[in-house]
């Protein structure tokens, strides 16, 4: 099913960029696949279209990995070639080989002017089957119309007496200072702000262009299978885009960047994990580009993770801990995890969490420990009885914690 590791992986595609004209090119899909549905972007102009700055891609870029076939149309071209470019753009999609779906292309307007420009020639490009728009809440109302459905991301918080509109979807960013959050090197591009509304836009548009759509289930798999049983760095790294990064965020261990995150895999993760090490599924959750697991994590602490336990030698003890995965999917490859667990639970596992410590304050009375005492809070952590938890809601009676009480004890 998987590819054999005694093999090298497939290399990553590179990049297949045409250029039509000044300001209008064509960047084949990025995807393992190699083909997809068109997609016709609309930004300001830049020389940056096929750049990866500090791990974020141009628009052209991203949405070629998210497996489609992108035409990038920049403001130059629409202003000295007119209307009809859009009309050119439709009509290199249709003869490009690596477009399939070819009767249902879709559009992003990066800013709201090029929108206004093209919206009233969209009957004359019928293949176009849905439009995305970037704008500020202010200026919504000067958007033209157009007669397919329009998802609008629009910078700055919701008018308390904001009306939905037949075909309009609008979803508002009240951080957001500018249109411009969604466009990457400038001072006005928000990260997350940009990743929510990617995915609301892969939610908004695969339906209506059928598609692409992948198995995010087995591309997870695949990964996971390649880290914890064969093991294999160069196989794990195949199935990722260009600039990944994984985030342990309780050890804030991990990568950002395959430069990083392929040392971090090779030297303090794949070969770092116990022998034993195994992954019990409890729960996942699929999302348009992401999968949500929660697992069990168990192993026997019979040599040194750092990248669970830094700085901490073996003590030989097995552990089962609680984890969340949240794994976003871009195209047929891996772009990032969010890996979360309780710390606390680990270090009780290990013998390395004491039941009571110190609790130096004064009590809310004002109440003081007598001379030669002092308090101590009941750590509110628990060992193993998370993990049975997590399997069997059952396993452990609830809010037995809330009889915790602070102790005096002499010093």
């Amino acid at each position: 099913m998987y590819n054999d590791i005694t093999k090298p992986p497939p290399p990553l595609p590179t990049t297949q960029s045409t250029e039509i004209k000044p300001g209008l090119s064509i960047v084949l899909p990025l995807s393992r696949r190699g083909h997809g549905p068109g997609l016709i972007v609309l930004v300001p102009d830049t020389e940056q279209s096929l750049a990866i700055i500090d791990g974020v891609p141009s628009q052209l870029i991203k949405w070629a990995e998210e497996g489609y076939t992108v035409i990038e149309i920049q403001r130059q071209a629409l202003i000295t070639g007119g209307r009809e470019v859009l009309v050119e753009a439709a009509r290199a999609l249709e003869s490009c080989e690596k477009c399939d779906t070819k009767d249902k292309v879709g559009l992003i307007a990066y800013d709201p002017e090029l929108w206004n420009y093209v919206a009233p020639t969209l009957t004359s490009v019928p293949t176009v089957v849905g439009a995305v728009v970037y704008s500020h809440e202010s200026e919504s109302s000067t958007l033209e119309p157009a007669d397919i459905p329009i998802l609008r991301h629009l910078a700055g918080k919701k008018p308390e007496a904001a009306k939905q509109q037949d075909l309009v979807k609008d979803f508002y960013y009240p951080n957001a200072k500018s249109h411009r959050f969604a466009s990457p090197f400038q001072d006005q591009f928000d990260y997350w702000a940009e990743s929510l509304s990617h995915t609301r836009i892969l939610q908004f548009l695969k339906p209506i262009m059928n598609g692409p759509y992948f198995d995010l289930e087995t591309i997870w798999d695949e990964h996971t299978y390649y880290e914890f049983a064969d093991r294999s760095v160069e196989h794990t790294m195949s199935t990722m885009v260009d600039q990944p990064y994984v985030n342990h965020v309780p050890t804030l261990t991990g990568g950002i960047g395959r430069e990083s995150l392929t040392k971090f895999y090779r030297h303090n993760f794949i070969f770092n994990n116990s022998e034993d090490t195994e992954l019990e599924l409890i729960s996942r959750t699929l999302g348009i580009d992401r999968v949500v697991d929660e697992f069990i994590f168990k192993f026997t602490h019979d040599q040194e993770l750092d990248w669970l336990l830094p700085g901490v030698p073996p003590t030989n003890k097995y552990v089962e801990v609680p984890f969340t995965a949240v794994v976003n999917v871009r195209g047929d490859r891996l772009y990032h995890e969010h890996i979360s667990w309780d710390q606390g639970t680990v270090l009780k596992q290990v013998g390395l969490m004491p039941e009571y410590l110190p609790y130096p304050y004064a009590l809310p009375d004002g109440s003081k420990p007598g001379p030669g005492k002092q308090f101590e809070y009941r750590v509110p952590v628990v060992g193993i009885e998370s993990a049975e938890k997590m399997r069997d809601r059952n396993s452990v009676a609830s809010n037995k914690m809330f009889e915790f009480r602070l102790r005096e004890v002499p010093e």
